[in-house]
């Protein structure tokens, strides 16, 4: 479904990806694991169109992504990938519901149904009764199973995760990772994981290992 041949990328004289070829498949969970500087957080973010690679190609859905005009790959983005990062980045003077609801937003989804996805996303996470909050009045977990269904709003074909669980105790850590395996069974959700974390990574579908820029 995603597919990534031949990524190089560079930033000045640091070269930090040599050569990647990975493909996703449709409703799998896929960690990406590797010591820090090996390339995870660049590759992720090369698949999920936030930069773009030097040589190499990326394809989805049959297009090849890295030929799409910006404002092409802006709404590419929006309807077909979802983003977590490990920071939530949710914006702090928007309520909760608010938050969830921006990226269907920008898509221009007709508000009733915008409200209806929301919700229903909110009573799969567990966080209906916190729609009025915002990121303030919440907690560590709360916040990012807000920016989990803010990812979700647009039904995406592929989530893209960067350390999601970085910035959790461990408690609320393996109860976001119950929830990825949760949402890719009852959603049928397809998820790109880049992870410190072990115990996620082994109860992957798949687990890709980095090193020096290469998987290995």
């Amino acid at each position: 479904m995603l597919i990534a041949k031949g990524i190089h990328k560079s930033y000045g004289s640091l070269h930090v990806l040599k050569g990647v070829d990975l493909e996703i498949y449709e409703r799998e969970i896929v960690s990406i694991v590797g010591s820090s500087g090996a390339g995870k957080s660049t590759l992720l973010h090369i698949l999920g169109t936030l930069d773009l690679p030097d040589t190499g190609s990326v394809t989805m859905a049959g297009k090849n992504l890295s030929q799409l005009k910006k404002d092409e790959l802006a709404d590419f983005r929006n309807s077909q990938l979802g983003f977590i990062f490990q920071f939530h980045n949710l914006l702090p003077e928007f309520t909760a519901q608010e938050n969830i609801q921006i990226p269907g937003m920008i898509r221009k989804t007709p508000l009733p149904a915008l409200e209806k996805r929301a919700g229903e996303l909110a009573e799969l996470l567990g966080i209906s009764h916190r729609l009025d909050a915002k990121p303030s009045e919440m907690s560590g977990g709360e916040q990012q199973r807000v920016a989990v269904a803010r990812a979700l709003i647009n039904s995406p074909k592929v989530v893209l995760a960067d350390e999601p669980s970085g910035n959790l105790d461990t408690t609320n850590a393996e109860a976001l990772h119950e929830l990825f395996f949760k949402l890719r069974d009852e959603l049928q959700q397809t998820f790109v994981i880049v992870t410190h974390n072990e115990s996620l990574a082994d109860l992957s579908d798949r687990k890709v290992s980095m090193k020096d820029g290469l998987i290995i």
